[in-house]
């Protein structure tokens, strides 16, 4: 994992067409911007870890009746 330090207003860049800017900082809180080509999906974590829950259980098998 690459740890960077970054402060307000401060961005990375990631494969030449994703941005990261820190937009704000607050107590234990930051808040991110993410630029990205549309077809880039973005998300949260706990949001991506629920879309590959509901794609695994499609994809189970169904008991048989």
């Amino acid at each position: 994992m690459l740890v960077l330090s970054r402060k307000k207003n401060e961005s990375i860049v990631i494969n030449n067409d994703i941005t990261i800017v820190v937009v704000e900082i607050r107590g234990d809180k930051v808040r991110l911007g993410v630029e990205a080509p549309k077809e880039v999906p973005v998300h949260r974590r706990e949001v991506y870890d629920a879309i590959k829950r509901a794609e695994a259980g499609e994809s189970a098998p169904k008991p048989a009746e």
